[in-house]
């Protein structure tokens, strides 16, 4: 966009429109002695040449996964993804469109969205999803949201080692509402079910677990399952959708509301974003949904057609029953999403999650075997798990990264969750990358 100064001439004239005689007329109200007396230090100007060399320069101070391996987990995984998700997604119909308001000229974009919603009920074993959220931090606290909102209570209780992140979430959106959350204890690597029992209480609008938990180990869902319906309370799970290759899908084991990660179905970890944040729930619960849903329909022709079923944002219906500030969804992550997973099919994404699980035993195994490491945790464990480390682990993560190896997360970095280092193992880390990070931290 080009630069286009005004003239004296122009500026004298808006002053005169806004009812000043000068410029300093108009931040007189501005003090003096915050005002800056000299002029911005700024750098010689720079040629269009200069500044795209300047700027890849600076570009190769990132370590990116061409040139690096990643056991990094938390959240955000190093999958592989097909290069047809990125040849569909870079469409100009589906690159460039906005949000499908005018179903007549948006069919494409809402049969994307509800061949989207229909994957994520058969992954997830739930009765309707919406067109997405942000991230899955955003969506577990917009179903915080809808818990406290449904059964009018104040309490939410956290089972075991949820994301970090995702709860940073759930405070701030919880804020204003007075919520009072309670975290369970996990000193075994799990929901401490004893705690849950005692923190559960008439008040609790809803009881939190992630399967599999932040440090990768499996949670028995079923039984925190039973202990929160046996008090009114919503059971909402956060999953890892590629996990739902090989685990019982929370469908099965009575969750109200399931939300997840999406960035894992085909979405590169983009420096983190954007991603895509998955939202399902039993169908009582589907006019309480934030977001949009997307339905088919036949039309006075005859044909099918695609359209907005619910819109539950203050545009559309009274504010006062509006269910989100989050009016719109991540449509291009959703399309990545769809395409993956049409892509893969139910016995790719089997063959994928069954891949990051031998893998990330093979790697846990051999890691045991190291003098001064140990698994810190006796859990079964789905593709991540924590290694207790002979020194501080963000030395470990800072002589790694130096011979391009992105070893995990340093636990000690989140207040509450203990120390060591949160290993991931995808299905891309080969045996020769594994035993070549086992030989370097051998040699620490």
């Amino acid at each position: 966009m080009g630069f286009v100064p005004n003239t004296d001439e122009d500026r004298q004239e808006m002053l005169k429109a806004i009812g000043v005689s000068s410029f300093e007329e108009l931040i007189s109200d501005i003090p003096e002695e915050i005002r800056l007396k000299e002029d911005l230090k700024l750098p010689e100007p720079l040629s269009e040449y200069e500044v795209l060399k300047e700027l890849q320069s600076i570009s190769e101070k990132n370590l990116d996964l061409n040139h690096a391996i990643s056991f990094l987990g938390g959240g955000a995984y190093d999958h592989f993804i097909p290069s047809a998700v990125f040849t569909i997604i870079s469409r100009s119909e589906f690159y460039t469109a906005y949000t499908p308001h005018q179903a007549e000229v948006s069919q494409g974009t809402l049969q994307a969205i509800y061949e989207y919603q229909s994957m994520i009920c058969r992954l997830t074993g739930m009765d309707v999803a919406n067109a997405s959220m942000y991230d899955g931090g955003s969506a577990l606290a917009e179903a915080v949201l809808l818990a406290l909102g449904y059964t009018g209570r104040n309490e939410v209780v956290i089972a075991g080692p949820v994301n970090p992140n995702y709860l940073t979430v759930v405070r701030t959106y919880t804020h204003p509402r007075r919520a009072n959350v309670k975290l369970t204890k996990f000193d075994s690597g799990v929901c401490d079910i004893d705690d849950l029992k005692a923190k559960i209480t008439d008040q609790t609008a809803c009881v939190v677990v992630q399967q599999p938990n932040f440090f990768g180990n499996i949670e028995d869902v079923f039984e925190i399952e039973k202990l929160t319906h046996s008090k009114g309370a919503l059971f909402i799970v956060a999953i890892d959708p590629i996990s739902l290759g090989i685990l019982v899908p929370p469908g099965e084991y009575g969750a109200d509301i399931v939300i997840g990660e999406g960035q894992s179905l085909g979405i590169p970890l983009s420096f983190g974003g954007p991603y895509l944040g998955i939202f399902a729930t039993k169908e009582f619960l589907i006019r309480k949904i934030p977001g949009r849903l997307s339905g088919v329909t036949i039309d006075r022709n005859g044909e099918r057609g695609f359209t907005l079923t619910l819109q539950t944002r203050e545009q559309h219906i009274r504010r006062e029953k509006a269910t989100s500030n989050i009016c719109t969804n991540q449509g291009l992550m959703m399309l990545a999403a769809t395409v993956y997973m049409a892509l893969m099919g139910k016995q790719g994404l089997r063959e994928v999650a069954t891949l990051c699980l031998q893998k990330s035993h093979y790697l846990a195994e051999q890691i045991s075997k190291i003098d001064g490491f140990k698994l810190k945790y006796n859990q079964p464990f789905f593709k991540e798990f924590v290694v207790q480390t002979p020194i501080p682990a963000s030395k470990i993560k800072e002589k790694l990264q130096a011979k391009k190896i992105l070893p995990g997360i340093d636990l000690s970095k989140f207040s509450g969750y203990g120390d060591g280092l949160l290993i991931a193992v995808t299905e891309k880390r080969t045996k020769k990358e594994m035993d070549l990070f086992v030989e370097e931290l051998k040699s620490l």
